[in-house]
């Protein structure tokens, strides 16, 4: 009878529901989840950036303390302004004025705490609440501290965005991790892209930085190309393999992820700087001691946001319920053994041109509309459906060019064949000797140099005019 009990027992704790933050995702964990550490002391942290990419609209803005990221202040909602039908852009420009206003406010508000000594009265409901959020905090000047510019802080909400990246981000999941696991990485890592830029796949940052993974120009280059042809930077897949190339350089530098994600952000001599200065590679201690002058509110955050992210993206149907799945990437690289024309792409993939300029987003607007080729050693990507007769067509190409070519170049030294000239220089006073034995005359070879120097400076055709590949980007 009890081994029946305990059976029973068994059976209905098997279908006992999922807790909630469970559910949603059904993947099995990370195994190397080990390698991530959530110190307690960073809970905060984290819990703050899951509202962020969970919770709070774009059209929310959250007030809280920069150094205490569970201290907020208040939470103010524009969303109503679209519903009276106002623009995405009126709503903008009344939310940054509302937003300066209300920091104003704030900080009035703490200074205000700050005059009134260590047991104020006839405090307001907001000024009671304030209070009460520094009861942890027995500094006299915690007020005063906390009105500083560098503290008091306005956060824009990010859940649309976030959505949408975590709903692109699953059409290159399989072939981002894959190749994360033939490096050997991590594959956790693979979700960086939705902190650096929500996977905007057309992300631009004002200080230059591109592409999902926010690749600056000079870092890019030491894995990628990046000019005015050819960006790989803004290529997904193409700035996938260097991110891993990367960050795989960085922790043989660094040794523990914590370290390395973070020095993605600021960097790695500043960290290592860091694990210098105070003696130890703990991220929990870096955070909250190092100094840096670079070191950042950016920075200090950006490893709590990675760890916010693993948990938002991995439980992403329980926060935005069934996203409309990104059509599936199907599609294969060939790597060019010779330059290409676009349209020549297009025609050999048997694909339109919005197709591969969209799977092939490295491209340039210079190459996109003909006038540069697709250069060699370029991994073009082509639907999956046109790869298995696509290189037979382009080796066919290839051989149609290469015999146009040798035709081109013999008609093109026929018709080059010119008589041989033969050329005297001789002294001015011999000027007229020479050209009786020649048969000629010196103003014959005045008329000639005249003729010469007419071809040479004369009116020239003005340069054609190029669109520069940041414009046309």
């Amino acid at each position: 009878m009890r081994r029946l009990g305990i059976f029973l027992l068994a059976m209905l704790l098997s279908v006992v529901p999922a807790r909630a933050e469970d559910a949603g995702d059904a993947r099995e964990p990370f195994p190397s989840a080990r390698l991530f550490p959530r110190p307690a002391s960073m809970e905060p942290q984290v819990r703050f950036w899951k509202s962020i990419f969970a919770d709070y609209s774009i059209h929310q803005v959250v007030l809280h303390d920069a150094l205490y990221l569970d201290k907020v202040y208040k939470v103010l909602d524009f969303r109503r302004h679209l519903d009276d039908g106002l623009s995405e852009a009126e709503v903008d420009r009344i939310q940054r004025i509302d937003t300066d206003l209300e920091l104003a406010r704030l900080r009035a508000t703490l200074l205000r705490l700050h005059g009134l000594g260590p047991k104020p009265e006839g405090l307001t409901a907001e000024e009671q609440k304030i209070w009460d959020l520094f009861k942890d905090d027995a500094s006299p000047d915690r007020f005063l501290a906390a009105a500083d510019d560098k503290r008091l802080r306005a956060q824009r909400g990010l859940r649309e965005r976030f959505a949408e990246g975590v709903r692109v981000f699953q059409r290159y999941r399989p072939e981002m991790e894959r190749i994360f696991r033939d490096e050997g990485l991590p594959l956790e890592l693979t979700r960086l892209p939705l902190i650096e830029s929500c996977f905007n796949l057309h992300a631009n940052s004002k200080v230059g930085a591109a592409g999902v993974w926010q690749f600056m120009p000079a870092t890019g280059r030491l894995f990628m190309r990046v000019d005015h042809i050819v960006d790989e930077r803004r290529d997904p897949l193409h700035s996938t393999r260097a991110a891993a190339a990367f960050l795989r350089e960085i922790h043989d530098d660094l040794d523990t992820w914590p370290l390395a994600i973070t020095a993605y952000n600021h960097g790695p001599d500043g960290i290592a700087r860091a694990v210098r200065e105070l003696g130890t590679n703990d991220i929990a201690t870096i955070v909250r001691a190092y100094h840096g002058r670079a070191f950042g509110f950016a920075s200090r955050n950006f490893y709590a946001e990675f760890l916010a992210a693993l948990d938002v993206e991995r439980n992403y149907r329980l926060h935005f319920g069934a996203l409309t799945p990104a059509p599936p990437l199907r599609a294969r690289e060939h790597r060019l053994e010779h330059p290409l024309g676009f349209e020549a792409a297009c025609r050999l993939a048997k694909a339109d041109e919005d197709e591969i300029a969209e799977l092939n987003p490295a491209l340039s607007r210079l190459v996109l509309t003909g006038r540069r080729p697709i250069p060699r050693g370029y991994r073009l990507r082509i639907p999956e459906a046109a790869a298995p007769g696509f290189e037979t067509r382009l080796a066919e190409l290839d051989a149609e060019t290469q015999v146009t070519r040798v035709a081109s170049s013999e008609g093109a030294t026929s018709a080059r064949v010119r008589p041989a000239v033969l050329t005297y220089k001789v002294k001015r006073t011999r000027t007229t000797h020479v050209a009786k034995r020649h048969k000629t005359t010196t103003s014959a070879r005045h008329r000639t140099t005249g003729r010469a120097k007419k071809a040479k400076h004369g009116r020239r055709r003005p340069p054609t005019k190029l669109t520069s590949a940041k414009s046309a980007t």
